[in-house]
Protein backbone atom coordinates (compact mmCIF):
# COMPACT_ATOMS: atom_id res chain seq x y z
CA UNK A 1 0.00 0.00 0.00
CA UNK A 2 -0.69 2.53 -0.88
CA UNK A 3 -2.18 4.16 -3.88
CA UNK A 4 -2.45 7.83 -3.27
CA UNK A 5 -5.96 8.42 -1.93
CA UNK A 6 -7.08 10.85 -4.57
CA UNK A 7 -5.29 9.02 -7.36
CA UNK A 8 -7.67 6.11 -6.81
CA UNK A 9 -10.81 7.90 -5.77
CA UNK A 10 -14.06 7.20 -7.54
CA UNK A 11 -14.49 10.02 -10.04
CA UNK A 12 -16.33 12.91 -8.42
CA UNK A 13 -15.55 16.31 -9.91
CA UNK A 14 -16.65 18.91 -7.40
CA UNK A 15 -17.34 22.36 -8.91
CA UNK A 16 -14.76 25.00 -8.04
CA UNK A 17 -15.82 28.58 -7.28
CA UNK A 18 -16.78 30.36 -10.48
CA UNK A 19 -14.14 33.06 -10.03
CA UNK A 20 -11.41 30.43 -10.31
CA UNK A 21 -12.84 28.13 -12.97
CA UNK A 22 -9.92 28.92 -15.25
CA UNK A 23 -7.62 27.14 -12.82
CA UNK A 24 -9.05 23.70 -13.72
CA UNK A 25 -9.05 21.63 -16.88
CA UNK A 26 -11.45 18.69 -16.87
CA UNK A 27 -9.94 15.84 -18.88
CA UNK A 28 -11.80 13.07 -17.09
CA UNK A 29 -13.12 10.60 -19.63
CA UNK A 30 -15.60 8.81 -17.44
CA UNK A 31 -18.54 6.64 -18.42
CA UNK A 32 -20.49 5.76 -15.24
CA UNK A 33 -22.12 2.78 -16.94
CA UNK A 34 -18.77 1.33 -17.99
CA UNK A 35 -17.44 1.82 -14.46
CA UNK A 36 -20.51 0.10 -13.03
CA UNK A 37 -20.29 -2.84 -15.43
CA UNK A 38 -16.61 -3.31 -14.62
CA UNK A 39 -17.24 -3.29 -10.88
CA UNK A 40 -20.13 -5.76 -11.21
CA UNK A 41 -18.13 -8.10 -13.45
CA UNK A 42 -15.20 -8.11 -11.02
CA UNK A 43 -17.50 -8.95 -8.10
CA UNK A 44 -19.24 -11.77 -9.95
CA UNK A 45 -15.94 -13.28 -11.12
CA UNK A 46 -14.17 -16.11 -9.34
CA UNK A 47 -12.01 -15.01 -7.63
CA UNK A 48 -13.78 -11.73 -6.98
CA UNK A 49 -11.94 -8.40 -6.87
CA UNK A 50 -12.55 -4.70 -6.28
CA UNK A 51 -10.33 -2.00 -7.77
CA UNK A 52 -8.46 0.05 -5.12
CA UNK A 53 -10.15 3.25 -6.33
CA UNK A 54 -13.18 2.19 -4.26
CA UNK A 55 -11.20 2.47 -1.03
CA UNK A 56 -11.46 6.22 -1.06
CA UNK A 57 -14.81 7.53 -0.02
CA UNK A 58 -14.74 10.17 2.75
CA UNK A 59 -14.25 7.59 5.51
CA UNK A 60 -11.65 5.71 3.47
CA UNK A 61 -9.61 8.88 2.98
CA UNK A 62 -9.71 9.59 6.72
CA UNK A 63 -8.64 6.03 7.52
CA UNK A 64 -5.79 6.27 5.02
CA UNK A 65 -4.57 9.42 6.72
CA UNK A 66 -4.55 7.54 10.02
CA UNK A 67 -2.65 4.64 8.45
CA UNK A 68 0.13 7.00 7.36
CA UNK A 69 0.71 7.94 11.02
CA UNK A 70 0.89 4.36 12.36
CA UNK A 71 4.23 3.15 13.75
CA UNK A 72 4.12 0.06 11.52
CA UNK A 73 3.57 2.03 8.34
CA UNK A 74 7.09 3.17 7.48
CA UNK A 75 6.78 4.37 3.81
CA UNK A 76 5.36 7.85 4.42
CA UNK A 77 7.79 8.92 7.13
CA UNK A 78 10.78 7.25 5.42
CA UNK A 79 10.15 9.00 2.11
CA UNK A 80 9.70 12.28 3.99
CA UNK A 81 13.06 11.75 5.74
CA UNK A 82 14.80 11.07 2.42
CA UNK A 83 13.33 14.28 1.01
CA UNK A 84 14.41 16.31 4.03
CA UNK A 85 17.95 14.94 4.02
CA UNK A 86 18.53 15.43 0.29
CA UNK A 87 16.42 18.39 -0.89
CA UNK A 88 19.32 20.56 -2.01
CA UNK A 89 21.05 17.76 -3.93
CA UNK A 90 17.82 16.53 -5.55
CA UNK A 91 16.88 20.08 -6.53
CA UNK A 92 20.28 20.55 -8.15
CA UNK A 93 19.76 17.36 -10.19
CA UNK A 94 16.22 18.27 -11.29
CA UNK A 95 16.88 21.96 -11.87
CA UNK A 96 14.79 24.94 -10.93
CA UNK A 97 12.24 27.17 -12.62
CA UNK A 98 10.44 24.41 -14.54
CA UNK A 99 6.82 23.24 -14.58
CA UNK A 100 6.20 20.88 -11.65
CA UNK A 101 3.57 18.25 -12.56
CA UNK A 102 2.23 16.54 -9.43
CA UNK A 103 0.69 13.15 -10.28
CA UNK A 104 -2.00 12.14 -7.79
CA UNK A 105 -1.64 15.47 -6.02
CA UNK A 106 -4.28 14.95 -3.32
CA UNK A 107 -3.85 17.71 -0.76
CA UNK A 108 -0.62 18.86 -2.50
CA UNK A 109 1.26 18.61 0.84
CA UNK A 110 4.24 16.66 -0.51
CA UNK A 111 4.69 18.98 -3.48
CA UNK A 112 4.36 22.05 -1.25
CA UNK A 113 7.57 21.08 0.51
CA UNK A 114 9.40 21.21 -2.81
CA UNK A 115 8.13 24.55 -4.09
CA UNK A 116 10.74 26.69 -2.26
CA UNK A 117 13.50 24.38 -3.52
CA UNK A 118 12.44 23.83 -7.13
CA UNK A 119 10.95 27.34 -7.53
CA UNK A 120 8.78 26.23 -10.44
CA UNK A 121 7.31 28.81 -12.76
CA UNK A 122 4.16 26.69 -12.86
CA UNK A 123 2.67 24.01 -10.62
CA UNK A 124 0.17 21.58 -12.16
CA UNK A 125 -1.78 19.29 -9.82
CA UNK A 126 -3.09 16.20 -11.61
CA UNK A 127 -5.82 14.22 -9.91
CA UNK A 128 -9.04 12.31 -10.45
CA UNK A 129 -11.01 14.56 -8.11
CA UNK A 130 -10.94 18.18 -7.00
CA UNK A 131 -12.26 17.34 -3.53
CA UNK A 132 -8.94 17.73 -1.71
CA UNK A 133 -6.90 19.35 -4.46
CA UNK A 134 -9.06 22.43 -5.10
CA UNK A 135 -8.74 23.91 -1.60
CA UNK A 136 -5.05 22.96 -1.55
CA UNK A 137 -4.47 24.89 -4.78
CA UNK A 138 -6.19 27.90 -3.26
CA UNK A 139 -3.77 27.76 -0.32
CA UNK A 140 -0.73 27.35 -2.57
CA UNK A 141 -1.80 30.23 -4.81
CA UNK A 142 -1.97 32.48 -1.75
CA UNK A 143 1.31 31.24 -0.27
CA UNK A 144 3.27 31.33 -3.57
CA UNK A 145 1.82 34.18 -5.66
CA UNK A 146 4.83 34.08 -7.96
CA UNK A 147 3.91 30.54 -9.10
CA UNK A 148 1.10 29.89 -11.56
CA UNK A 149 -0.99 27.05 -10.10
CA UNK A 150 -3.25 24.85 -12.20
CA UNK A 151 -5.25 21.65 -11.85
CA UNK A 152 -6.05 18.89 -14.31
CA UNK A 153 -8.80 16.40 -13.54
CA UNK A 154 -8.06 13.03 -15.15
CA UNK A 155 -7.77 9.34 -14.35
CA UNK A 156 -4.16 8.56 -15.17
CA UNK A 157 -4.58 5.02 -13.86
CA UNK A 158 -5.76 4.48 -17.46
CA UNK A 159 -2.67 6.20 -18.89
CA UNK A 160 -1.27 9.72 -19.11
CA UNK A 161 -2.03 12.15 -21.91
CA UNK A 162 -1.25 15.69 -20.83
CA UNK A 163 0.67 17.16 -23.75
CA UNK A 164 -2.11 19.46 -24.91
CA UNK A 165 -2.49 20.91 -21.41
CA UNK A 166 1.12 21.48 -20.37
CA UNK A 167 2.97 24.59 -21.40
CA UNK A 168 6.18 24.21 -23.30
CA UNK A 169 8.77 22.32 -21.23
CA UNK A 170 10.87 21.63 -19.40
CA UNK A 171 8.81 19.65 -16.89
CA UNK A 172 9.50 17.88 -13.62
CA UNK A 173 6.99 15.09 -12.98
CA UNK A 174 6.50 14.29 -9.28
CA UNK A 175 5.06 10.88 -8.28
CA UNK A 176 5.68 10.18 -4.57
CA UNK A 177 4.37 7.61 -2.09
CA UNK A 178 5.19 4.41 -4.01
CA UNK A 179 1.83 4.69 -5.76
CA UNK A 180 3.50 3.11 -8.79
CA UNK A 181 3.57 -0.16 -6.81
CA UNK A 182 -0.20 -0.50 -6.88
CA UNK A 183 -0.18 -1.10 -10.62
CA UNK A 184 0.84 -4.30 -12.35
CA UNK A 185 4.48 -4.29 -13.41
CA UNK A 186 3.46 -4.14 -17.08
CA UNK A 187 1.19 -1.15 -16.51
CA UNK A 188 3.80 0.54 -14.30
CA UNK A 189 6.26 0.30 -17.20
CA UNK A 190 3.62 1.68 -19.58
CA UNK A 191 2.92 4.59 -17.22
CA UNK A 192 6.61 5.42 -16.90
CA UNK A 193 6.93 5.22 -20.68
CA UNK A 194 4.08 7.73 -21.00
CA UNK A 195 5.91 10.10 -18.64
CA UNK A 196 9.16 9.71 -20.59
CA UNK A 197 7.25 10.42 -23.81
CA UNK A 198 5.99 13.69 -22.35
CA UNK A 199 9.55 14.64 -21.40
CA UNK A 200 11.00 13.77 -24.80
CA UNK A 201 11.69 16.84 -26.90
CA UNK A 202 11.83 19.08 -23.82
CA UNK A 203 15.48 19.13 -22.68
CA UNK A 204 15.88 19.26 -18.91
CA UNK A 205 12.62 17.42 -18.22
CA UNK A 206 12.50 14.51 -15.80
CA UNK A 207 10.79 12.55 -13.06
CA UNK A 208 11.09 12.35 -9.27
CA UNK A 209 9.40 9.23 -7.88
CA UNK A 210 9.27 7.43 -4.53
CA UNK A 211 9.30 3.61 -4.50
CA UNK A 212 9.13 1.03 -1.70
CA UNK A 213 11.71 -1.76 -1.50
CA UNK A 214 11.51 -5.50 -0.66
CA UNK A 215 12.34 -6.31 2.96
CA UNK A 216 11.62 -8.71 5.81
CA UNK A 217 8.13 -10.15 5.12
CA UNK A 218 7.18 -9.75 8.78
CA UNK A 219 7.80 -5.98 8.58
CA UNK A 220 5.87 -5.71 5.33
CA UNK A 221 2.89 -7.62 6.64
CA UNK A 222 2.87 -5.55 9.84
CA UNK A 223 2.75 -2.37 7.72
CA UNK A 224 -0.39 -3.66 6.01
CA UNK A 225 -2.00 -5.36 9.01
CA UNK A 226 -1.36 -3.01 11.94
CA UNK A 227 -2.01 -3.98 15.55
CA UNK A 228 -4.75 -1.37 16.02
CA UNK A 229 -6.74 -2.67 13.08
CA UNK A 230 -6.85 0.62 11.18
CA UNK A 231 -5.90 -1.06 7.90
CA UNK A 232 -8.50 -3.75 8.53
CA UNK A 233 -11.17 -1.05 8.93
CA UNK A 234 -9.87 0.68 5.80
CA UNK A 235 -10.11 -2.56 3.82
CA UNK A 236 -13.58 -3.53 5.07
CA UNK A 237 -14.90 -0.03 4.36
CA UNK A 238 -14.50 -0.72 0.65
CA UNK A 239 -17.59 -2.93 0.94
CA UNK A 240 -19.58 -0.05 2.42
CA UNK A 241 -18.53 2.07 -0.53
CA UNK A 242 -19.53 -0.66 -2.98
CA UNK A 243 -22.90 -0.98 -1.25
CA UNK A 244 -23.42 2.75 -1.78
CA UNK A 245 -22.25 2.63 -5.40
CA UNK A 246 -24.19 -0.47 -6.49
CA UNK A 247 -26.97 -0.87 -3.95
CA UNK A 248 -25.52 -4.21 -2.85
CA UNK A 249 -25.94 -5.64 0.64
CA UNK A 250 -22.46 -6.77 1.69
CA UNK A 251 -22.06 -7.23 5.44
CA UNK A 252 -18.65 -5.69 5.98
CA UNK A 253 -18.43 -7.15 9.48
CA UNK A 254 -18.66 -10.66 7.98
CA UNK A 255 -15.26 -10.26 6.31
CA UNK A 256 -11.79 -10.15 7.83
CA UNK A 257 -8.77 -8.31 6.48
CA UNK A 258 -5.92 -10.46 5.15
CA UNK A 259 -2.46 -9.21 4.12
CA UNK A 260 -0.14 -11.66 2.37
CA UNK A 261 3.37 -11.19 1.02
CA UNK A 262 4.19 -13.03 -2.21
CA UNK A 263 7.98 -13.22 -2.10
CA UNK A 264 8.30 -14.47 -5.67
CA UNK A 265 6.30 -11.54 -7.07
CA UNK A 266 7.69 -9.12 -4.46
CA UNK A 267 4.31 -7.75 -3.58
CA UNK A 268 1.88 -7.38 -0.73
CA UNK A 269 -1.60 -8.67 -1.56
CA UNK A 270 -4.67 -7.52 0.38
CA UNK A 271 -7.91 -9.47 0.60
CA UNK A 272 -11.23 -9.56 2.40
CA UNK A 273 -12.03 -13.09 3.55
CA UNK A 274 -15.59 -14.19 4.33
CA UNK A 275 -15.97 -15.54 7.86
CA UNK A 276 -19.30 -17.21 7.08
CA UNK A 277 -21.41 -17.97 4.01
CA UNK A 278 -23.13 -14.91 2.57
CA UNK A 279 -25.27 -14.31 -0.50
CA UNK A 280 -25.09 -10.82 -1.95
CA UNK A 281 -27.36 -9.33 -4.61
CA UNK A 282 -25.10 -7.76 -7.24
CA UNK A 283 -26.94 -5.95 -10.01
CA UNK A 284 -29.87 -8.34 -9.57
CA UNK A 285 -27.69 -11.47 -9.52
CA UNK A 286 -27.28 -13.59 -6.39
CA UNK A 287 -23.57 -14.15 -5.69
CA UNK A 288 -22.69 -16.58 -2.89
CA UNK A 289 -19.47 -16.07 -0.94
CA UNK A 290 -18.51 -19.19 0.99
CA UNK A 291 -16.68 -19.05 4.30
CA UNK A 292 -12.99 -18.60 3.53
CA UNK A 293 -13.61 -17.13 0.08
CA UNK A 294 -11.59 -14.00 -0.64
CA UNK A 295 -12.12 -10.74 -2.48
CA UNK A 296 -8.87 -9.24 -3.78
CA UNK A 297 -8.63 -5.49 -3.11
CA UNK A 298 -5.02 -4.38 -3.62
CA UNK A 299 -1.46 -5.24 -4.61
CA UNK A 300 1.61 -3.25 -3.60
CA UNK A 301 4.72 -4.19 -5.57
CA UNK A 302 8.19 -3.66 -4.14
CA UNK A 303 11.30 -2.99 -6.23
CA UNK A 304 15.02 -3.14 -5.53
CA UNK A 305 16.92 -0.06 -6.76
CA UNK A 306 18.46 -2.21 -9.49
CA UNK A 307 15.04 -3.41 -10.66
CA UNK A 308 13.42 -0.01 -10.69
CA UNK A 309 16.39 1.74 -12.27
CA UNK A 310 16.24 -0.84 -15.06
CA UNK A 311 12.51 -0.20 -15.47
CA UNK A 312 13.12 3.54 -15.76
CA UNK A 313 15.72 2.90 -18.43
CA UNK A 314 13.36 0.58 -20.33
CA UNK A 315 10.76 3.35 -20.17
CA UNK A 316 13.13 5.70 -22.00
CA UNK A 317 14.98 7.55 -19.25
CA UNK A 318 18.74 7.70 -19.70
CA UNK A 319 20.10 9.17 -16.47
CA UNK A 320 18.89 7.75 -13.13
CA UNK A 321 19.92 8.81 -9.63
CA UNK A 322 18.70 7.19 -6.41
CA UNK A 323 18.64 8.23 -2.76
CA UNK A 324 17.81 5.91 0.14
CA UNK A 325 17.54 5.95 3.90
CA UNK A 326 20.25 4.22 5.94
CA UNK A 327 18.16 1.06 6.35
CA UNK A 328 17.37 0.93 2.60
CA UNK A 329 13.65 0.75 3.38
CA UNK A 330 12.61 3.16 0.63
CA UNK A 331 14.09 4.84 -2.45
CA UNK A 332 13.63 8.16 -4.23
CA UNK A 333 14.65 8.33 -7.89
CA UNK A 334 15.37 11.19 -10.24
CA UNK A 335 15.30 10.20 -13.89
CA UNK A 336 15.96 12.45 -16.86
Amino acid sequence: MRTHPILSAVPRVAPHPASEDERWLDRLSHDPQVERRTLVANLLATPASIEPKYFYDALGCALFGAICELPEYYPTRTERAIFEANRAEIASVLGRGKTLVDLGAGDCAKAAGWLPWLTPARYVAVDISTDATAPALDRLAAAFPEIEVRGIVTDFSRGIELKRDLAEGPFTFFFPGSSIGNFSRDFALSLLTDIARHCRGHPGSGLMIGVDTPKDPARLIAAYADALGVTAAFNRNILNHVNHALGTDFLAEAFVHVAHYDAERQRIEMYLEATRPQTVRIDGIARRFDAGERIHTENSHKFTPEQFSAMLERAGFRHVRVWQDAARDFAVYCAT
